[in-house]
């Protein structure tokens, strides 16, 4: 049986188990609270230049950024609780063994981003959107209105060398039996999604119901 006591908080004051990758700022409130948000710089937009093309503006304004745990895990329990913006986009990646590199360039990689490599259970503002949270992105989609929009809301990621299942609110919204090409283990990670994003998370528990890799 698993205690209580093998649940790791993995959010700290100083966030200790994490390393932030990209321009994303990360804070804990007061009240335990993880913040995520960027601040656009428009110097690193225009350059020298007074115009820009379509796609240089697309190129800047959907570069991403990325929290990672600083620790590996392979079979284990999560459990994230979330806010998003309506509209607004963001995620939760495993197994990705890249640490987002291909996500944090300018241009970005999208063969390449995390979803590619690893996993990332979508979270997404609209509920009623085509990739709703809790979505196995590019494997599977969740069942719909299962998200509160505009509320916090809860995941719990059931993640096993034979299969990961998601619960969005304490309902099953997707289950995948895993690429058998991907990674088995990897880091966790968070999404700023593009250079207007912001989110917030809450009680970051994970327990492993493995040993380390």
């Amino acid at each position: 049986m698993v205690s209580a006591a093998d649940w790791q908080d993995l959010i700290t004051p100083g966030l200790e188990a994490w390393e932030s990758l990209g321009d994303g700022i990360w804070r804990v409130t007061d009240e335990g609270t993880l913040v995520g948000y960027r601040r656009p710089t428009i110097d690193a937009l225009f350059s020298e230049s007074e115009t820009i093309t379509k796609q240089q503006f697309e190129d800047w304004f959907r570069v991403q950024s990325w929290l990672y745990t600083k620790q590996e895990y392979g079979e284990f329990d999560l459990h994230v609780e979330y806010w998003i913006r309506v509209p607004g986009n963001s995620g939760i990646s495993i197994r990705d063994p890249t640490r987002a590199k291909f996500a944090i360039v300018q241009p970005a990689d999208y063969e390449k981003t995390p979803a590619h490599n690893g996993y990332e259970v979508q979270i997404n503002g609209s509920s009623g959107s085509r990739s709703p949270s809790g979505s196995l992105y590019t494997f599977v989609t969740a069942t719909n209105g299962l998200q509160r929009d505009g509320e916090w809301n809860s995941f719990d990621i059931e993640s096993r060398k034979d299969g990961i299942r998601i619960w969005v609110n304490g309902e099953i919204a997707a289950e995948h039996g895993g690429d058998p090409d991907r990674p088995k283990v990897g880091p966790i990670g968070l999404q700023l999604h593009d250079q207007f994003n912001f989110v917030m998370f809450r009680n970051i528990r994970i327990r492993e119901v493995g040993p380390s890799p």
